[in-house]
């Protein structure tokens, strides 16, 4: 009797749940039995690895074989478990040393001959694996790189099973043959699922300087919108823009990610975890540095939205929007569901998925933009513009953003038409976004040296109480504010909301605390109320 172990890893969601896979050899009838709450790809794997090993020039063990995976209570799905099947087989038929691999993460898909492919969520799963306190890990070469991202983590990337054999066996190291140059490298197939990402309208900002970045000296006019952005992007406040058709509200937003600060360390993990399991993490690129940017097409289902699908939930599009930009276009024309499943992430920064197979939590902490139009037609506040819409269906229409959502909505710009001194004259260009983008950096700088010592780096996350106990406003800076709660304008979930904005503000213009006229703009930008104060959030030295 032969009894061999390796070790994968499970995905649930982005989290990773250390495998072991267990293989036994009996005399008997030959048979391959595979136990531990398998899917149908990995049921499949019985005969991908059994061909594997053949073509691999090792002899299939001909008796009875059962490889168990354990925990079985855990689902298993994917083809990923294929490399650790083999290796556990052959050390149970002795054809290489069973403690060689009883401690080593195998992560890899089997091709009939022999050759290892990649599969997605590579850096979770080697990152359970170093968690677990495993040191060593086995992937396939094109994921080589994505793997080395995790300190304190040995990586061995290999081309071929046979490869992987003659390693373990201290044994001369074949050549294997890799694809020439114009020639379509099919082992990468598996790696970006189409649709994945174009079709929930993700694009990350190119990493090459030649591309071209939208840029905020593109933008005409529109200085109120341009501070309110450029509000959003320090403190990570959720910003709604509303206007007329052509007042360049997609445009403005387009160009937030390039005043957002580059992603830390620990950010930057975070997203390209979550790229590698939705399969849509860019090849030769296996770290994120950019915050991300997802504009789902207003047609996306909830599902599409806050993650879901068949079996075990994929992340959507809140999730791949993570530390980066949500960009919701034509909002009131999403169904009303999708919007008020965006509530619970939006407070909590992540999302919980229950399905029939089993419970996910997804990161999900983005900053939303909304972009709107008055009324059905557009034309609602353009003087002599011709607006036919019957004041019922402007008030259904406005209606479609439910009060609890837009409660969560710190900044609320309306955009103005762009004039023609602004578009046809060269008056009308503002600051760059570099320019910009170095304001940004310094109040994030300045909040997070506040915030030092506590699990929150950026004013959107810091609890009300704390604003209220501990970060204390300058004295009589709130009598605005509290007016208007007293009136009803404001809400207590918004009185928080307009400190963390006053903070922020404050940040802008390098104050200690912030004071009543921080205040009143931070009242304005929510309530669109004129307060009598100039919003010059970046301009004020």
């Amino acid at each position: 009797m032969g009894f061999a172990r390796a070790c994968s890893v499970a995905l649930v969601g982005v989290e990773g749940v250390v495998v072991e896979v267990q293989a036994d050899l009996e005399p008997g009838v030959a048979a391959f039995t595979l136990v531990g709450l398998p899917d149908k790809s990995l049921v499949e794997s019985r005969d991908r690895v059994r061909a594997a090993v053949v073509n691999s020039g090792a002899e299939w063990p001909q008796k009875k074989l059962t490889v168990g995976l354990s925990p079985a209570s855990v689902p298993k799905s994917g083809s990923g478990f294929d490399l650790a099947v083999a290796c556990a087989v052959l050390g149970a038929a002795e054809r290489i040393d069973p403690a060689a691999v009883a401690d080593v993460v195998m992560i890899g898909e089997l091709g009939l001959d022999g050759r290892v492919r990649p599969v997605r969520g590579i850096l979770p799963a080697v990152l359970a694996a170093a968690e677990a306190g495993y040191r060593h890990v086995v992937v396939p070469e094109q994921t080589a790189g994505e793997a080395a991202l995790v300190s304190g983590i040995s990586v061995l990337g290999v081309r071929s099973l046979r490869q992987l054999i003659a390693v373990l066996s201290d044994e001369p190291v074949p050549d294997e043959p890799s694809a020439g140059p114009g020639v379509p490298d099919t082992m990468s197939a598996g790696l970006m699922v189409p649709g994945a990402g174009l079709g929930t309208g993700l694009a990350l900002p190119a990493s090459g300087g030649t591309a071209h970045r939208p840029d905020l000296a593109d933008v005409a006019g529109q200085d109120r919108a341009r501070q309110a952005l450029e509000v959003a992007a320090a403190g990570g406040h959720h910003l709604m823009l509303s206007g007329p058709p052509g007042a360049g509200k997609t445009m403005l937003a387009e160009r937030l990610t390039g005043i957002l600060p580059p992603l830390s360390r620990q950010e930057s993990l975070e997203v390209t975890a979550v790229h590698s399991v939705a399969g849509i993490l860019p090849p030769g690129e296996p770290l994120i540095s950019r915050a991300p940017y997802c504009a789902p097409h207003h047609s996306a289902t909830m599902q599409s939205l806050v993650g879901g699908g068949n079996g075990m939930p994929r992340p959507g599009a809140v999730s791949l929007a993570h530390r980066g930009i949500l960009f919701l276009d034509e909002a009131p024309e999403f169904s009303g569901r999708a919007l008020d499943a965006l509530r619970q992430p939006l407070e909590s920064g992540h999302v919980v998925v229950a399905r029939a197979a089993g419970v996910v939590r997804l990161p999900a902490r983005f900053l939303m933009v909304l972009a709107a139009n008055p009324c059905p037609c557009g034309r609602h506040t353009l003087a002599g513009a011709g607006c036919e819409c019957p004041p019922s269906a402007v008030r259904r229409y406005q209606a479609r953003l439910s009060g609890p959502l837009l409660d969560r909505v710190d900044l609320r710009v309306e955009v103005e038409p762009v004039g023609r001194a602004d578009l046809i004259g060269g008056g009308g260009r503002g600051e760059s976004s570099a320019v910009v983008a170095d304001r940004v950096r310094e109040a994030r700088e300045r909040a997070a040296e506040r915030l030092a010592g506590t699990p929150w780096s950026t004013n959107s996350e810091v609890p009300g109480h704390e604003l209220r106990t501990r970060l204390v406003a300058a004295p009589g800076a709130l009598m605005a504010a509290e007016r208007d709660m007293e009136r009803g304008i404001l809400t207590a979930r918004g009185l928080d909301r307009v400190l963390r904005v006053a903070w922020t503000v404050a940040d802008l213009r390098a104050a200690e605390r912030p004071d009543a006229s921080d205040v009143a703009i931070a009242l304005e930008l929510r309530t669109g109320i004129q307060r009598g104060v100039p919003l010059r959030a970046g301009a004020q030295r």
